[in-house]
């Protein structure tokens, strides 16, 4: 039905919008955020993504240091649960482009088109899900760190990317519930027009039985 179709197109939109959130909060410079205040002159802003390290000073000039190890990168794990929400957003696009019920690529079946819509809503909730858990984790890590009175380093505040990633995430995965939503829609609809299809045959089935019954009544009393 319509409502259906267009559930489908609204979730298939806000997946494409979260994603595009997604993938812009990877290279983000704003992961973590720290400023230090002496005099006019020596303020400057310390600022970190999952790539590098920079220095901002009072005019504007920053310093970068890329991260020398793989293993020294303070969110080696979020920036693995990033490129994997980037690469199954890629797929569950393509897939839930395949399934739309709208489009006519690839796929003509309506059941093989149901399928498959399903099967890109649960890549982009799954999808959601990593970068939920990469920003998450990262900003646990960056509040652990700010509260510990025993914590010696530079102490960090959230970040602009962390508020990107956090509604990328969101949208992801409420977009994929809608195209979930939308294909179940249309089984049940399906099932329904079956079920009414098969009663409307079984009234029918016994009214031919009970008219048949009637004439053969007929006949023998005609015959008596």
């Amino acid at each position: 039905t319509s409502m259906s179709a267009a559930l489908e197109i609204v979730g298939f939109l806000l997946c494409l919008v979260g994603w595009a959130f997604i993938g812009g909060t990877l290279p983000h410079s704003y992961w973590r955020v720290s400023s230090l205040h002496g005099s006019v002159i020596t303020a400057s802003t310390l600022y970190e993504n999952l790539w590098k390290s920079c220095a901002e000073d009072s005019t504007g000039v920053s310093n970068c240091k890329q991260f020398g190890s793989l293993f020294a990168l303070p969110g080696m794990h979020c920036r693995a649960l990033m490129i994997i929400s980037i690469l199954l957003g890629f797929v569950a696009a393509v897939v839930s482009l395949l399934g739309l019920k709208c489009t006519n690529v690839g796929l003509s079946d309506e059941d093989e088109k149901m399928k498959v819509a399903v099967t890109g809503g649960f890549l982009f909730i799954l999808g959601g899900l990593c970068s939920m858990v990469a920003v998450s984790w990262y900003a646990a890590m960056i509040t652990a760190q700010f509260f510990n009175p025993l914590y010696a380093g530079t102490k960090y505040e959230l970040g602009d990317a962390l508020y990107l990633g956090w509604a990328g995430s969101v949208l992801c995965m409420l977009g994929g519930i809608f195209l979930t939503c939308s294909c179940k829609g249309k089984e049940k609809q399906k099932y329904s027009a079956n079920k009414y299809r098969y009663s409307a045959g079984q009234a029918a089935g016994q009214q031919q039985i009970y008219t048949t019954n009637a004439e053969m009544a007929t006949s023998s009393k005609e015959y008596v």
